[in-house]
């Protein structure tokens, strides 16, 4: 990353509404156009034990971290699927879709600058590519997460946000719930978003697949 992108990124911004969030998303990350979806095993899929229960469990209630300040995201962990990736800042595209990472890199994922950053109050997002047309990229595994996995953002400040999966379920791309996935909670939550679904040669894949998390720790 440049110096100046990496100042610009740097400063806080005005964040975009939840609305308008999941209007880029939807029609951006079901269209991370470079999935090509014809390996012989395609990516894993959640399972429907694995939907994000709607109340927040007593555990994670009690003894949650304060909050963290803007800080950029460096690196994101996922040790139950051996994922260890820097990751970009990616925006908006031309066309107003959220820019997935440069798909030429299998192993990069993406902070959306529009969403707070990780450990802030609010609903931060992480995207990045399932696949390429090499084969299997970042998230590929990300539909085999488990409740109860952690997430591991490393931050510019040089601290370590630890969030905690309560959730996993894959979304038709046409019937994307907006609100629920990135709805404000009162909390430090994160969603690491992939392509997902069903897939076709005519539209990519159909759906996306999103992990539901909220930060435990600080380390």
């Amino acid at each position: 990353m440049s110096r100046a992108a990496f100042a610009e990124w740097e400063r806080p911004r005005k964040r975009a509404p939840w609305g308008v969030i999941a209007l880029v998303l939807l029609t951006g990350l079901a269209l991370i156009r470079n999935g090509s979806g014809e390996f012989e095993v395609g990516p894993p899929q959640p399972a429907a034990a694995a939907a994000a229960e709607t109340r927040v469990p007593a555990s994670l209630r009690s003894g949650a971290p304060q909050p963290l300040p803007f800080s950029m995201a460096d690196r994101v962990r996922i040790p139950a699927i051996r994922v260890d990736a820097p990751v970009t800042p990616v925006g908006l595209d031309a066309e107003g879709w959220v820019d997935a990472p440069p798909p030429q890199d299998p192993n990069l994922a993406g902070q959306f600058t529009g969403s707070v950053s990780p450990g802030e109050k609010g609903t931060s997002v992480i995207v990045g590519h399932v696949d390429n047309m090499q084969g299997p990229a970042v998230f590929y595994g990300l539909g085999s997460v488990k409740k109860g996995n952690h997430v591991e953002v490393l931050r510019h400040d040089g601290k370590t946000a630890v969030f905690q999966v309560y959730g996993i379920e894959v979304f038709e791309k046409a019937n994307f719930p907006g609100e629920r996935v990135y709805g404000p909670t009162g909390t430090p939550e994160l969603r690491v978003i992939t392509c997902g679904g069903g897939f076709s040669k005519q539209n990519g894949y159909d759906g996306n697949v999103v992990v539901f998390a909220r930060l435990v720790s600080v380390r």
